[in-house]
């Protein structure tokens, strides 16, 4: 059987649901979601640890078209951002639309006709074949989890999992827990598992710089206003928007303001953390912002309790007993949890992306993956992405991105349209031409610095991060230039 739409999305996050959207609102109904899980969400479906929040203030971590006045916190937990984006599925009709529990492996473009054609895990089970006008991949970053390759691990004879695949079914009270990574995620499940288990073995291969998190319940009153006055939420959210864009400079043009930042986040720990030896463990040895700045009021409490220990000593191996480290010396555990992130540099893998004459993004993407505008890629045609190459953020909300690049994506269809083609492909030039010039940009930021982060690939090129203002993105996402493509006629 075989299914035609113009437009095809791959992933119902933020993303896909964004794009969706809007295209419905454009009055482009001839859409489909291919979703790989049974419900929408994505990382905030899948991330449902104890103790999970955003790390972006809620009011900025939400569409701008669809306002929550309901937000209960400054700083949403995972399951109120989860219901956020169900609602925003409901409200808006997606659902007929989302196609789920179907896995997406490849696509192929078809120069002959100009279409995607896409393949699925459960197309091929069932002969079934999707094709599509429009390609968007709407996969997100943080989508694949990162478990590190350590000799012995098949042998534990507890219970491992990865922070975003969590054991609810698990009961920690009393257990004996290694947790391996001290990332963004681990210090949101450290310290809401730590009263419960017996005993806690932190083990850290590179202590995170760790800041006050500004967080407090929204007053009744404030929950009031938002609900009645819509425009006293858009202006906090304005305001909200303008103190965290302001923050980017610490990590381009004003690297000497991080220095404010260091003095406050070892200020912070020096009130936690009493133990000379543990505060050594826990002191950074690279520049601030080089890597990703954490922000939580509970996690260095956490590490000051007395069932809590902090290993910085590299692990040689797991046992089935626990786990080994460098130094000979053997940690019992009776759990393994890795909080040790996501393959954020593998963008699209593992699926098998083929466009114009056979081309394997793969291979085109050797050296490190990039983009123009982190959204088309010479080479593929009518394929866009979201939250593409060099469009993560390290100081305001991706939200503001993503509905900078589903007005683009819109633009670009519309403009295809208006030029009579059956395609549009980004020019080799100008897509080097922004890529030169963005990676000469990334040169002279903080995450250029000497340490190794989720950023970069293993051969140290930035794959990840916008080195500037969001408004500026915005403003080169605002329309399309015709120069800038090669439009496919015929």
């Amino acid at each position: 059987m075989s299914t035609h739409f113009e437009v095809a999305i791959i992933g119902a996050g933020f993303g896909g649901l964004g794009m969706a959207i809007n295209l419905k609102k454009a009055g482009r109904d001839s859409l489909i979601l291919l979703e790989k899980a049974g419900e929408v969400g994505g990382c905030w479906r899948e991330n449902d640890y104890p103790g999970a929040a955003c790390d972006v203030p809620s009011y900025l971590y939400s569409y701008s078209f669809e306002p929550n006045p309901h937000w209960s916190r400054r700083f949403a937990p995972q399951a109120e951002i989860y219901d956020y984006l169900r609602h925003c599925a409901k409200k808006y009709d997606l659902y007929p639309h989302i196609r789920f529990k179907t896995e997406v492996t490849g696509a192929r473009f078809d120069t002959a006709t100009g279409l995607w054609h896409i393949s699925t895990q459960a197309g091929e089970a069932a002969g079934d074949t999707i094709t599509a006008r429009y390609l968007v991949t709407a996969t997100g970053q943080l989508n694949r989890p990162q478990i590190p390759a350590i000799d012995g691990a098949e042998s534990f004879a507890g219970a491992a999992f990865h922070s975003a695949q969590w054991r609810h079914d698990l009961d920690l009270t009393g257990k004996r827990v290694a947790v391996i990574g001290t990332g963004a995620s681990a210090i949101q499940f450290v310290p809401a598992i730590a009263p419960q288990v017996g005993s806690m073995t932190l083990f850290q291969r590179s202590a995170p710089y760790v800041i006050p998190k500004a967080d407090r319940a929204y007053t009744r009153l404030e929950r009031a206003l938002a609900a009645r006055w819509p425009l006293w939420q858009k202006l906090t959210r304005g305001g909200i928007y303008s103190v965290y864009e302001s923050r980017v400079l610490g990590f381009t043009a004003l690297q000497l303001i991080l220095k404010l930042y260091t003095r406050k986040a070892l200020s912070f720990m020096r009130k936690h953390i009493q133990d000379p030896a543990l505060r050594q463990k826990l002191t950074p040895d690279y520049p601030i912002g080089c890597k990703r700045v954490l922000i939580s009021n509970d996690y260095l409490p956490a590490l000051a309790q007395d069932n809590v220990a902090v290993v910085d000593t590299g692990i040689s191996r797991i046992t089935p007993a626990g786990i080994e480290t460098r130094d000979g010396t053997r940690h019992p555990a009776d759990v393994i949890i890795y909080g040790t992130g996501f393959q954020a540099t593998d963008f699209l893998s593992p699926m098998a992306i083929t466009g114009r004459d056979g081309q394997d993004l793969n291979q085109a993407w050797r050296d490190g993956a990039e983009a123009y505008l982190g959204i088309t890629v010479h080479g593929f045609p009518n394929l866009f992405m979201l939250y593409g190459p060099n469009t993560n953020l390290g100081h305001s909300s991706i939200v503001y991105m993503l509905e900078s690049q589903i007005h683009y994506v819109l633009a670009a269809i519309a403009t295809t349209e208006a030029q009579q083609a059956r395609a549009l492909e980004v020019r080799a030039q100008v897509q080097e031409a922004f890529n030169t010039e963005l990676q000469a940009q990334i040169r002279r930021t903080v995450w250029d610095k000497d340490c190794t982060s989720w950023y970069k690939t293993a051969s140290g090129k930035n794959t990840n991060n916008w080195p500037g203002f969001t408004f500026r993105y915005r403003q080169l996402t605002r329309k399309v230039n015709t120069d800038d493509y090669h439009f496919i006629t015929g």
